[in-house]
């Protein structure tokens, strides 16, 4: 399996299921994957409370955070898994 995009390789994804707002069930966190390969992660009022580069390999997303630290997450059945929290695509 091939990764989506490597860590800031400007490469815009296009089409894939992740791209967009994910949000817990109270809204506290909302994490935001964007088409050059980059997220924000807002917390309460605090927007881009992280931001970095993602990188996709089938469901699983690994993070590299602009302060340096890394984490992952993964894609199940519709919703997204992170960190210890539950998030769902928030839709319009």
């Amino acid at each position: 399996m091939e990764r989506t995009n490597a860590f800031n390789s400007n490469t815009t994804i296009n089409a894939h299921h992740y791209i967009g707002v994910w949000i817990t069930r109270d809204g506290f966190i909302r994490h935001e994957f964007l088409p050059n390969g980059r997220y924000t992660e807002a917390r309460g009022d605090k927007q881009n409370a992280y931001t970095g580069y993602y990188s996709v390999l089938g469901n699983h997303v690994e993070y590299l955070d602009d302060t340096g630290f890394t984490a992952e997450g993964d894609f199940r059945d519709g919703v997204f898994y992170h960190a210890g929290m539950v998030l769902y695509k928030e839709t319009a």
